[in-house]
């Protein structure tokens, strides 16, 4: 049997390829795509690309080409109905199952879509069009909002005596018209009654752009009834899983890494009228893992902007506590804060959208660090409070998921609480190992890695082995002379320690007389510091893993020596070029 076209969709629409390409190939971005080597064909010039918003991948090496499904069923060598499960499972979807229980609610999604589609287009060409709600349009221009916002959100308005149930009727029986929730049983009456009925209707769409769901407001002021409702959460629509606006929002993720997060209609109408379109509102309930999750997958730094009021810090906090279980190394959760009783809405048609830009280039903060703030302001100086606030902010940490970030948020807290307490650390060397913000630590060891070369590592590890041994490589000094560096720095650095090593003088790192700030890198960035930590200190096992180091910097060198007979023989065609890197490619393979 088939997977239903909408569900393969969402798993497409969840999924950007290059986030399921990563996972196998190493990417760089190109302008509009992304670049990587082939992973059908071995090669040393990239002709492997990806572009997320046509949905596909080209190999120009082998001419294999396709969407996620594809990529998959060729990388793992899986059948179709295997890679949708697969994705499935990496978007957060349910499994589809095959019963005729699902067909029968494929079937009542479909009948619930158009129901809400037929609703929806109703209402907003009445508005447009209809003679009778010239009163409701001006209440749109009061409130700074024109034809064109009108359309693009497909805002419409429910009159007061719709006749629209008994049109609806006639196509859809009454369960299905009941469970959209646009209708409910007045039970004296024994008629359906329009829930919207004198609002004004935002259409929520699902991550296809499909309306499941609707957001009212009212125009009259009148305190008997609630400024906003939102539909029921029904069998196809469920609030903390769905955000207002993301069906647009997600297609800017090639153009934008941030993501602005609002707390209603207005606010994002407001902002994309203003020119700022990434903006997303959740939907009248807390801030959901799973409303996280699904802005994780298209942009790197979330910025939650609620209103400049008491309920909206409220709604700040709860956020907070909420969001922080799901951040990630490379993921950011930011906190904007207006100026008292302004919106995003008011404070953008105000002062419009460059100084907003500004404003949140200045303003905002981190997620931990609003966290430690707004704890630290109701903790008192003494023992009692401190110990309840350095409670509460443990207990936080510990609801992170991910141990990396989990670490250097608590490392944040402990020393932020230190610098409340500098008396009781007093005889102490330090509060805690590490001095700077961990957070921006994180992100500055991440920027700094990212220009060492993978030789430059092992090199690292070489150096590193070695000053962490000297006692037994100054007695084994035949192992290590005549091993090969290629990057200049860490060549003189090696020769430097060789040369002492020579003169049958017992040294240590100060004899050595290095350069402070190349050892401090090394011992930075060694990838072997973190296997020595699990290894019993042994001088076996450090022969072992020097043995290891060698054999990949032969390699490298072999490496290099190929790609440059390669080059030889592409020019001069010479027999001896060729015998030469054939020689060379043996001791390749034997090594």
């Amino acid at each position: 049997m088939k997977y239903p076209k909408e569900y393969l969709d969402e798993i497409k629409t969840r999924l950007k390829v290059s986030t399921v390409v990563s996972k196998s190939v190493v990417l760089k971005k190109k302008g509009k795509e992304f670049v990587g080597l082939s992973p059908f064909k071995n090669e040393k010039t990239p002709s492997f690309t990806v572009n997320d918003e046509k949905e596909f991948y080209h190999c120009f090496a082998t001419a294999e080409h396709g969407n996620i499904f594809d990529f998959i069923m060729k990388m793992q060598n899986l059948k179709f109905g295997e890679s949708v499960k697969y994705l499935a499972n990496l978007a957060g979807m349910q499994p589809y199952q095959f019963s005729k229980l699902d067909q029968e609610r494929e079937q009542k999604f479909k009948e619930y879509l158009s129901v809400y589609s037929q609703y929806v287009n109703f209402y907003h060409e009445e508005l447009l069009k209809n003679e009778n709600y010239a009163y409701v349009r001006d209440y749109l221009k009061k409130r700074s909002l024109n034809i064109d916002q009108v359309r693009k959100f497909k805002i419409g308005y429910v009159e007061k005596n719709s006749r629209i149930y008994e049109k609806l009727k006639q196509k859809f029986n009454e369960q299905i018209l009941f469970e959209t929730g646009l209708f409910y049983l007045d039970d004296k009456k024994k008629i359906y009654i329009e829930r919207f009925k004198g609002r004004l209707i935002f259409p929520i769409n699902n991550i296809l752009g499909q309306p499941i769901a609707l957001g009212g407001r009212i125009i009259e002021n009148k305190d008997y009834l609630a400024k906003y409702i939102n539909s029921p959460e029904t069998t196809f629509f469920k609030k903390g899983s769905n955000l207002y606006n993301l069906d647009f929002a997600r297609k800017l993720s090639n153009k934008l890494d941030h993501i602005y997060l609002v707390e209603g209609y207005m606010d994002v109408i407001g902002l994309s009228k203003n020119g700022i379109e990434n903006v997303v509102a959740n939907l009248g309930t807390s801030l959901t893992d799973q409303q996280i999750l699904i802005l994780n997958q298209f942009f790197g730094d979330i910025i939650i902007c609620f209103d400049g009021d008491e309920s909206g810090y409220k709604a700040a906090v709860r956020a907070a506590e909420n969001s922080i279980k799901e951040l990630k190394p490379e993921k950011q959760i930011s906190f904007l804060f207006l100026p008292d009783k302004e919106d995003p809405d008011s404070f953008v048609n105000k002062n419009g959208k460059n100084y907003f830009i500004d404003f949140t280039k200045n303003n905002k903060i981190s997620i931990h660090q609003f966290i430690f703030s707004h704890y630290k302001k109701q903790t008192e100086n003494n023992p009692s409070s401190l110990a309840v606030f350095e409670k509460k902010l443990r207990s936080i940490v510990n609801t992170i998921k991910d141990n990396f970030i989990k670490k250097y948020v608590l490392e944040y807290f402990l020393e932020k609480i230190s610098e409340l307490t500098p008396y009781s650390n007093q005889n102490k060397k330090t509060f805690y190992i590490k001095k700077t913000k961990s957070l921006e630590l994180t992100k500055k060891y991440y920027n700094e890695s990212q220009f060492i070369t993978s030789m430059e590592l092992k090199e690292f590890s070489l150096i590193y082995l070695i000053i962490s041994n000297l006692k037994l490589f100054q007695a084994n000094i035949h192992l290590i002379e005549n091993i090969k560096l290629f990057t200049k720095v860490n060549k003189q650095i090696f020769e430097t320690i060789i040369s002492e090593l020579k003169t049958g003088i017992l040294v240590n790192t100060e004899t050595l007389n290095l350069d402070p700030e190349l050892l401090k890198k090394i011992y930075k960035f060694a990838p072997i510091k973190h296997i020595l930590k699990n290894k019993p200190n042994d001088d076996h096992i450090i022969l072992e893993l020097l043995e290891d180091i060698s054999r990949d910097l032969i390699n490298f060198d072999l490496e290099l020596r190929i790609q440059e007979l390669e080059s030889k023989f592409s020019k001069d065609l010479s027999e001896v070029t060729f015998n030469q890197l054939k020689e060379l490619k043996k001791k390749q393979n034997i090594n």
